[in-house]
Protein backbone atom coordinates (compact mmCIF):
# COMPACT_ATOMS: atom_id res chain seq x y z
CA UNK A 1 0.00 0.00 0.00
CA UNK A 2 1.72 3.15 -0.96
CA UNK A 3 1.25 6.50 -1.04
CA UNK A 4 0.10 4.70 -2.81
CA UNK A 5 0.53 6.34 -1.65
CA UNK A 6 -0.21 5.05 -2.93
CA UNK A 7 2.59 4.56 -5.71
CA UNK A 8 1.53 6.92 -8.18
CA UNK A 9 1.69 10.32 -6.11
CA UNK A 10 3.74 12.78 -6.54
CA UNK A 11 7.88 12.62 -5.71
CA UNK A 12 9.35 14.28 -2.78
CA UNK A 13 12.77 15.47 -2.75
CA UNK A 14 15.23 12.17 -2.79
CA UNK A 15 17.10 11.57 -0.06
CA UNK A 16 20.54 11.12 -0.01
CA UNK A 17 22.05 9.92 3.90
CA UNK A 18 24.53 11.61 5.77
CA UNK A 19 27.81 9.59 6.44
CA UNK A 20 27.61 9.19 9.36
CA UNK A 21 25.09 6.05 9.47
CA UNK A 22 25.17 3.81 12.47
CA UNK A 23 26.31 0.76 9.86
CA UNK A 24 28.51 -0.49 7.32
CA UNK A 25 31.17 1.20 5.33
CA UNK A 26 33.72 2.59 7.73
CA UNK A 27 30.84 3.03 9.96
CA UNK A 28 31.71 4.61 14.06
CA UNK A 29 32.23 1.83 16.79
CA UNK A 30 28.73 1.90 18.62
CA UNK A 31 28.40 4.26 21.12
CA UNK A 32 28.40 3.57 24.74
CA UNK A 33 26.81 6.17 27.48
CA UNK A 34 30.32 8.10 27.89
CA UNK A 35 30.36 8.50 24.59
CA UNK A 36 27.47 10.33 24.29
CA UNK A 37 23.50 9.34 23.13
CA UNK A 38 22.55 6.64 20.84
CA UNK A 39 21.93 8.15 17.17
CA UNK A 40 19.92 6.21 14.94
CA UNK A 41 18.81 7.31 11.70
CA UNK A 42 14.93 7.08 10.43
CA UNK A 43 14.25 7.62 6.95
CA UNK A 44 10.54 8.64 6.80
CA UNK A 45 8.53 8.42 2.82
CA UNK A 46 5.99 10.78 4.17
CA UNK A 47 5.00 13.43 1.68
CA UNK A 48 1.87 15.22 2.74
CA UNK A 49 2.44 18.63 4.97
CA UNK A 50 -0.17 17.42 7.64
CA UNK A 51 2.14 13.68 7.65
CA UNK A 52 5.39 15.13 7.33
CA UNK A 53 4.17 17.85 10.50
CA UNK A 54 2.75 14.37 12.18
CA UNK A 55 6.37 12.73 11.76
CA UNK A 56 8.38 15.45 12.88
CA UNK A 57 6.12 15.88 16.35
CA UNK A 58 6.17 12.17 16.80
CA UNK A 59 10.65 12.26 16.47
CA UNK A 60 10.56 15.21 18.57
CA UNK A 61 8.52 13.58 21.47
CA UNK A 62 10.73 10.29 21.32
CA UNK A 63 13.77 12.48 21.33
CA UNK A 64 12.72 14.75 24.05
CA UNK A 65 11.56 11.01 26.42
CA UNK A 66 14.43 9.67 25.31
CA UNK A 67 17.79 11.23 25.42
CA UNK A 68 19.82 8.68 25.35
CA UNK A 69 18.49 7.51 22.28
CA UNK A 70 18.05 10.15 19.59
CA UNK A 71 16.71 9.88 16.07
CA UNK A 72 17.52 11.67 13.13
CA UNK A 73 15.07 11.94 10.69
CA UNK A 74 16.30 11.82 6.72
CA UNK A 75 13.49 12.34 4.13
CA UNK A 76 13.02 9.36 1.30
CA UNK A 77 10.65 9.38 -1.51
CA UNK A 78 7.89 6.40 -2.70
CA UNK A 79 8.87 6.94 -6.09
CA UNK A 80 12.05 5.51 -5.88
CA UNK A 81 12.18 3.60 -2.44
CA UNK A 82 12.94 0.02 -3.60
CA UNK A 83 16.19 1.24 -5.90
CA UNK A 84 17.17 3.41 -3.38
CA UNK A 85 17.32 0.46 -0.81
CA UNK A 86 18.85 -1.89 -3.35
CA UNK A 87 21.84 0.92 -3.39
CA UNK A 88 22.08 1.81 0.22
CA UNK A 89 22.16 -2.07 1.36
CA UNK A 90 24.59 -2.76 -1.30
CA UNK A 91 26.61 -0.21 -0.07
CA UNK A 92 26.44 -0.19 3.45
CA UNK A 93 24.73 3.37 3.80
CA UNK A 94 21.12 2.37 4.44
CA UNK A 95 19.22 3.59 7.59
CA UNK A 96 18.95 2.09 10.52
CA UNK A 97 14.94 2.49 10.61
CA UNK A 98 12.77 1.99 7.40
CA UNK A 99 9.78 3.07 6.11
CA UNK A 100 8.43 0.51 3.46
CA UNK A 101 5.37 -1.13 2.35
CA UNK A 102 4.98 -4.95 2.74
CA UNK A 103 4.81 -5.97 -0.29
CA UNK A 104 8.45 -4.32 -1.03
CA UNK A 105 10.24 -5.58 1.76
CA UNK A 106 10.48 -9.25 1.64
CA UNK A 107 12.64 -9.79 -0.97
CA UNK A 108 15.13 -7.78 1.17
CA UNK A 109 14.12 -9.90 4.47
CA UNK A 110 14.97 -13.21 2.11
CA UNK A 111 18.38 -11.33 1.52
CA UNK A 112 19.20 -11.15 4.89
CA UNK A 113 18.62 -7.20 5.30
CA UNK A 114 16.03 -6.93 7.58
CA UNK A 115 16.34 -7.54 11.40
CA UNK A 116 13.88 -9.97 13.12
CA UNK A 117 12.07 -7.25 15.46
CA UNK A 118 9.57 -9.48 16.90
CA UNK A 119 11.46 -9.97 20.15
CA UNK A 120 11.66 -6.25 20.75
CA UNK A 121 8.09 -5.29 20.04
CA UNK A 122 5.84 -4.94 23.36
CA UNK A 123 2.75 -7.24 24.28
CA UNK A 124 0.21 -4.31 23.49
CA UNK A 125 1.98 -3.19 19.83
CA UNK A 126 1.37 -7.02 19.12
CA UNK A 127 -1.71 -7.59 20.08
CA UNK A 128 -3.52 -4.36 18.58
CA UNK A 129 -2.62 -5.35 15.00
CA UNK A 130 -4.42 -8.94 13.50
CA UNK A 131 -3.17 -11.78 12.81
CA UNK A 132 -4.37 -11.25 8.97
CA UNK A 133 -2.12 -7.83 9.02
CA UNK A 134 0.95 -9.74 11.15
CA UNK A 135 0.93 -11.97 8.39
CA UNK A 136 1.92 -9.68 5.66
CA UNK A 137 5.21 -8.83 7.73
CA UNK A 138 5.90 -12.60 9.04
CA UNK A 139 8.40 -14.42 6.93
CA UNK A 140 7.94 -18.08 6.20
CA UNK A 141 10.41 -18.96 9.34
CA UNK A 142 8.61 -16.71 12.04
CA UNK A 143 10.88 -13.76 11.50
CA UNK A 144 8.84 -10.15 11.84
CA UNK A 145 10.92 -8.48 10.02
CA UNK A 146 8.45 -5.15 10.23
CA UNK A 147 5.52 -3.16 12.10
CA UNK A 148 2.80 -2.64 10.15
CA UNK A 149 1.60 1.07 10.71
CA UNK A 150 -1.48 2.39 8.19
CA UNK A 151 -3.66 0.83 5.48
CA UNK A 152 -4.70 1.93 2.11
CA UNK A 153 -7.60 0.90 0.45
CA UNK A 154 -9.20 1.70 -2.81
CA UNK A 155 -12.49 3.77 -2.30
CA UNK A 156 -15.58 5.51 -4.66
CA UNK A 157 -15.25 8.80 -4.08
CA UNK A 158 -19.05 10.63 -4.80
CA UNK A 159 -20.48 14.10 -6.09
CA UNK A 160 -23.73 14.03 -4.00
CA UNK A 161 -25.25 16.85 -6.20
CA UNK A 162 -24.33 14.46 -9.77
CA UNK A 163 -26.02 12.03 -8.40
CA UNK A 164 -29.24 14.26 -7.54
CA UNK A 165 -28.74 16.38 -11.14
CA UNK A 166 -29.27 13.25 -12.89
CA UNK A 167 -31.66 11.64 -10.33
CA UNK A 168 -29.32 9.04 -9.04
CA UNK A 169 -29.60 8.02 -5.22
CA UNK A 170 -26.74 7.96 -3.80
CA UNK A 171 -26.40 4.44 -2.37
CA UNK A 172 -25.75 3.17 1.37
CA UNK A 173 -25.38 -0.02 3.07
CA UNK A 174 -22.28 -2.38 3.70
CA UNK A 175 -21.35 -2.94 0.65
CA UNK A 176 -20.80 -1.78 -3.34
CA UNK A 177 -20.90 -4.59 -6.06
CA UNK A 178 -18.71 -4.10 -8.96
CA UNK A 179 -21.86 -4.62 -11.21
CA UNK A 180 -23.64 -1.93 -9.08
CA UNK A 181 -20.67 0.38 -9.58
CA UNK A 182 -20.85 -0.11 -13.84
CA UNK A 183 -24.98 0.49 -13.16
CA UNK A 184 -23.81 3.80 -11.23
CA UNK A 185 -21.62 4.82 -13.72
CA UNK A 186 -23.88 4.32 -16.87
CA UNK A 187 -26.75 6.33 -15.23
CA UNK A 188 -24.55 9.19 -14.39
CA UNK A 189 -23.28 9.34 -17.87
CA UNK A 190 -24.88 12.37 -19.20
CA UNK A 191 -24.71 15.50 -20.64
CA UNK A 192 -21.27 14.99 -21.42
CA UNK A 193 -19.95 14.11 -17.85
CA UNK A 194 -18.79 11.00 -17.98
CA UNK A 195 -19.74 8.62 -14.55
CA UNK A 196 -16.93 7.73 -13.59
CA UNK A 197 -13.02 9.02 -13.86
CA UNK A 198 -10.03 7.10 -12.45
CA UNK A 199 -6.12 7.62 -12.44
CA UNK A 200 -3.96 4.55 -13.17
CA UNK A 201 -1.46 5.63 -14.89
CA UNK A 202 0.20 2.99 -12.45
CA UNK A 203 -2.48 0.05 -12.33
CA UNK A 204 -0.93 -3.05 -10.92
CA UNK A 205 -1.46 -1.89 -7.08
CA UNK A 206 -5.00 -1.20 -6.93
CA UNK A 207 -5.31 -4.27 -9.50
CA UNK A 208 -3.37 -6.71 -6.84
CA UNK A 209 -5.28 -4.66 -3.93
CA UNK A 210 -9.16 -5.45 -5.50
CA UNK A 211 -8.94 -8.72 -6.87
CA UNK A 212 -9.09 -10.68 -3.64
CA UNK A 213 -12.73 -9.74 -3.76
CA UNK A 214 -12.69 -12.12 -6.19
CA UNK A 215 -10.82 -14.62 -4.73
CA UNK A 216 -8.33 -13.42 -7.43
CA UNK A 217 -4.55 -14.48 -5.62
CA UNK A 218 -2.69 -14.43 -8.90
CA UNK A 219 0.44 -16.28 -6.88
CA UNK A 220 0.91 -19.54 -5.18
CA UNK A 221 3.75 -18.49 -2.90
CA UNK A 222 6.35 -21.20 -1.22
CA UNK A 223 7.89 -20.64 2.38
CA UNK A 224 11.40 -19.21 0.62
CA UNK A 225 9.10 -17.08 -1.48
CA UNK A 226 9.61 -18.92 -5.04
CA UNK A 227 5.91 -18.71 -6.75
CA UNK A 228 3.99 -19.94 -9.62
CA UNK A 229 1.54 -17.42 -11.58
CA UNK A 230 -2.24 -18.32 -12.76
CA UNK A 231 -4.30 -15.91 -14.32
CA UNK A 232 -7.07 -16.84 -14.97
CA UNK A 233 -11.00 -14.64 -14.55
CA UNK A 234 -10.66 -14.32 -10.79
CA UNK A 235 -7.68 -12.14 -11.07
CA UNK A 236 -9.02 -10.43 -14.62
CA UNK A 237 -11.91 -9.72 -13.13
CA UNK A 238 -11.13 -5.87 -12.03
CA UNK A 239 -9.66 -5.23 -15.22
CA UNK A 240 -12.54 -6.52 -17.52
CA UNK A 241 -14.98 -4.34 -15.40
CA UNK A 242 -12.47 -1.01 -15.84
CA UNK A 243 -11.93 -2.41 -19.69
CA UNK A 244 -16.34 -2.55 -20.25
CA UNK A 245 -16.69 0.25 -18.30
CA UNK A 246 -14.12 2.64 -20.83
CA UNK A 247 -15.30 1.10 -24.03
CA UNK A 248 -18.40 -0.63 -23.84
CA UNK A 249 -20.74 1.39 -21.67
CA UNK A 250 -18.20 4.55 -22.56
CA UNK A 251 -18.94 5.58 -18.64
CA UNK A 252 -15.47 5.49 -17.53
CA UNK A 253 -13.44 8.51 -19.28
CA UNK A 254 -10.49 6.36 -20.87
CA UNK A 255 -8.29 9.39 -20.81
CA UNK A 256 -8.39 9.62 -16.97
CA UNK A 257 -6.36 6.12 -17.05
CA UNK A 258 -3.54 7.03 -18.44
CA UNK A 259 -3.42 9.65 -15.47
CA UNK A 260 -2.26 9.74 -12.22
CA UNK A 261 -4.99 10.30 -9.49
CA UNK A 262 -3.96 13.88 -8.87
CA UNK A 263 -4.50 14.71 -12.50
CA UNK A 264 -7.84 13.24 -11.99
CA UNK A 265 -8.93 15.12 -9.52
CA UNK A 266 -9.19 18.39 -11.43
CA UNK A 267 -11.90 16.62 -13.44
CA UNK A 268 -13.84 15.55 -10.04
CA UNK A 269 -13.75 18.47 -8.28
CA UNK A 270 -14.68 20.75 -11.43
CA UNK A 271 -18.22 18.45 -12.03
CA UNK A 272 -16.33 16.30 -15.36
CA UNK A 273 -16.96 13.29 -13.28
CA UNK A 274 -19.85 12.05 -11.07
CA UNK A 275 -17.62 9.55 -9.12
CA UNK A 276 -14.54 9.46 -8.29
CA UNK A 277 -12.01 5.83 -7.80
CA UNK A 278 -8.75 6.21 -5.65
CA UNK A 279 -6.80 5.45 -2.86
CA UNK A 280 -8.92 6.73 0.26
CA UNK A 281 -5.85 8.82 1.36
CA UNK A 282 -7.08 10.97 -1.99
CA UNK A 283 -9.79 12.39 0.80
CA UNK A 284 -6.91 14.76 1.97
CA UNK A 285 -6.85 16.62 -1.65
CA UNK A 286 -10.66 16.50 -1.76
CA UNK A 287 -10.48 18.59 1.33
CA UNK A 288 -8.01 20.94 0.39
CA UNK A 289 -8.96 21.61 -2.66
CA UNK A 290 -12.60 21.57 -3.47
CA UNK A 291 -14.60 24.36 -4.09
CA UNK A 292 -16.79 25.84 -1.79
CA UNK A 293 -20.12 24.22 -1.75
CA UNK A 294 -18.35 21.15 -3.28
CA UNK A 295 -20.83 18.36 -1.40
CA UNK A 296 -18.82 14.87 -1.40
CA UNK A 297 -19.15 11.63 0.42
CA UNK A 298 -17.50 7.81 0.50
CA UNK A 299 -19.52 5.21 -0.86
CA UNK A 300 -19.62 1.85 0.73
CA UNK A 301 -16.52 -0.90 0.18
CA UNK A 302 -16.43 -2.13 -3.23
CA UNK A 303 -16.91 -6.53 -3.70
CA UNK A 304 -16.74 -8.93 -5.60
CA UNK A 305 -18.12 -12.54 -5.47
CA UNK A 306 -15.70 -13.01 -2.27
CA UNK A 307 -17.09 -9.77 -0.81
CA UNK A 308 -15.71 -6.21 0.37
CA UNK A 309 -12.04 -7.89 0.42
CA UNK A 310 -8.81 -6.04 -0.52
CA UNK A 311 -5.29 -6.56 -0.03
CA UNK A 312 -3.54 -5.36 3.64
CA UNK A 313 -0.29 -4.11 2.00
CA UNK A 314 0.37 -1.69 5.23
CA UNK A 315 3.15 1.11 5.66
CA UNK A 316 5.94 -0.72 7.30
CA UNK A 317 8.39 0.08 9.93
CA UNK A 318 11.90 -2.45 9.93
CA UNK A 319 15.33 -1.86 11.02
CA UNK A 320 18.48 -2.47 9.26
CA UNK A 321 19.63 -6.00 9.88
CA UNK A 322 23.31 -4.49 9.42
CA UNK A 323 22.38 -1.70 12.18
CA UNK A 324 24.87 -1.30 15.42
CA UNK A 325 21.58 -0.45 16.97
CA UNK A 326 18.38 -2.67 16.41
CA UNK A 327 17.23 -2.80 20.08
CA UNK A 328 16.87 1.12 20.24
CA UNK A 329 15.49 1.13 16.61
CA UNK A 330 12.92 -1.33 17.61
CA UNK A 331 11.71 0.36 20.91
CA UNK A 332 11.40 3.53 18.59
CA UNK A 333 9.39 1.81 16.58
CA UNK A 334 7.17 0.50 19.08
CA UNK A 335 6.61 3.99 20.35
CA UNK A 336 5.65 5.14 16.74
CA UNK A 337 3.28 2.51 16.88
CA UNK A 338 1.31 3.43 19.84
CA UNK A 339 -2.72 4.58 19.41
CA UNK A 340 -1.97 8.32 19.92
CA UNK A 341 0.85 8.44 17.37
CA UNK A 342 -1.13 6.07 14.80
CA UNK A 343 -4.19 7.85 15.21
CA UNK A 344 -2.36 11.03 14.07
CA UNK A 345 -0.56 9.55 10.97
CA UNK A 346 -4.02 8.10 9.99
CA UNK A 347 -5.44 11.70 10.01
CA UNK A 348 -2.99 13.42 8.16
CA UNK A 349 -3.28 11.17 5.42
CA UNK A 350 -6.48 9.46 5.91
CA UNK A 351 -5.94 6.19 5.86
CA UNK A 352 -6.39 3.40 8.09
CA UNK A 353 -3.66 2.14 11.32
CA UNK A 354 -3.10 -1.26 11.04
CA UNK A 355 -3.55 -0.89 15.10
CA UNK A 356 -7.46 -1.43 16.64
CA UNK A 357 -6.66 1.18 19.46
CA UNK A 358 -5.53 3.82 17.41
CA UNK A 359 -8.77 2.66 14.03
CA UNK A 360 -10.59 3.61 17.62
CA UNK A 361 -8.91 6.79 18.84
CA UNK A 362 -8.98 7.99 15.11
CA UNK A 363 -12.96 7.28 14.69
CA UNK A 364 -13.77 9.05 17.81
CA UNK A 365 -11.51 12.04 16.70
CA UNK A 366 -13.63 11.75 13.60
CA UNK A 367 -17.09 11.10 14.47
CA UNK A 368 -18.30 14.19 12.90
CA UNK A 369 -16.44 14.35 9.99
CA UNK A 370 -17.28 13.92 6.58
CA UNK A 371 -16.34 10.56 5.07
CA UNK A 372 -14.13 9.12 7.69
CA UNK A 373 -16.94 6.52 9.25
CA UNK A 374 -17.42 4.95 5.41
CA UNK A 375 -13.65 4.94 5.04
CA UNK A 376 -12.75 3.05 8.20
CA UNK A 377 -15.65 0.68 7.14
CA UNK A 378 -13.43 -0.24 4.06
CA UNK A 379 -10.62 -1.42 6.31
CA UNK A 380 -12.71 -4.47 8.02
CA UNK A 381 -12.32 -7.34 5.83
CA UNK A 382 -8.65 -6.38 4.81
CA UNK A 383 -6.50 -9.98 4.30
CA UNK A 384 -3.00 -10.68 3.72
CA UNK A 385 -2.35 -11.57 -0.32
CA UNK A 386 -0.63 -14.28 -1.96
CA UNK A 387 1.83 -11.30 -4.23
CA UNK A 388 3.33 -9.48 -0.61
CA UNK A 389 4.69 -13.22 -0.21
CA UNK A 390 6.16 -13.43 -4.09
CA UNK A 391 9.97 -12.58 -3.97
CA UNK A 392 10.44 -11.16 -7.51
CA UNK A 393 6.89 -9.06 -7.17
CA UNK A 394 8.25 -6.20 -7.31
CA UNK A 395 10.40 -6.44 -10.51
CA UNK A 396 7.64 -8.40 -12.14
CA UNK A 397 5.01 -5.30 -11.41
CA UNK A 398 7.29 -2.88 -12.97
CA UNK A 399 8.29 -4.81 -15.95
CA UNK A 400 5.73 -6.62 -16.90
CA UNK A 401 2.59 -5.91 -14.95
CA UNK A 402 2.50 -2.27 -15.11
CA UNK A 403 3.29 -1.85 -18.96
CA UNK A 404 0.46 -5.25 -19.31
CA UNK A 405 -2.21 -3.64 -17.72
CA UNK A 406 -1.46 0.05 -19.36
CA UNK A 407 -1.75 -1.74 -22.60
CA UNK A 408 -5.24 -3.32 -22.13
CA UNK A 409 -6.60 0.00 -20.56
CA UNK A 410 -5.59 1.78 -23.36
CA UNK A 411 -7.45 -1.06 -25.53
CA UNK A 412 -4.02 -1.96 -27.53
CA UNK A 413 -3.96 -5.55 -26.43
CA UNK A 414 -6.67 -8.14 -25.27
CA UNK A 415 -7.50 -9.69 -22.24
CA UNK A 416 -6.00 -12.68 -23.60
CA UNK A 417 -2.81 -10.50 -24.67
CA UNK A 418 -2.97 -9.61 -20.94
CA UNK A 419 -3.08 -12.76 -19.54
CA UNK A 420 0.04 -14.04 -21.93
CA UNK A 421 1.88 -11.35 -21.12
CA UNK A 422 1.34 -11.53 -17.26
CA UNK A 423 2.11 -15.26 -16.93
CA UNK A 424 5.15 -15.06 -19.33
CA UNK A 425 6.88 -11.94 -17.40
CA UNK A 426 6.58 -13.96 -14.14
CA UNK A 427 8.49 -17.29 -15.78
CA UNK A 428 10.81 -14.74 -16.83
CA UNK A 429 11.73 -12.76 -13.75
CA UNK A 430 11.01 -16.18 -11.64
CA UNK A 431 13.08 -18.96 -14.05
Amino acid sequence: MRRQAYLSVGAVAVATLLAGCAFGGGAAPEETADEGPVEITFQSLAYQDTTVAATEEIVDSWNEENPDIQVKLTQGSWDNVHDQLVTQFQGGTGPDVIHDESSDILGFANQGYLADIGPYLSEETKGAVSDDVWETVTTGDGKVIAAPTLLQTYVVFANEDAFAKAGVEVPAGDELSWDDLQALSKDLTTGGQFGVGWGLKQPTAAIMNTALGFDGGFFDVEEDGTATIEVGDEELAVPDAIHAMAYEDKSLDPVTLTQSGSDVMPGFLGGSYAMYIGGNFLAQQITESAPEGFNWTVLPPLAGSAGPVQAANPQTMSVAAESKHVEQSAKFIDYFMNAENQAKLALGDWLIPASADARAELESQTADQNGWAELLKTGENLSGAPFQKATNYPQWKDQYATPGLQQYFANSITREQLAEQLTAGWDSVSG
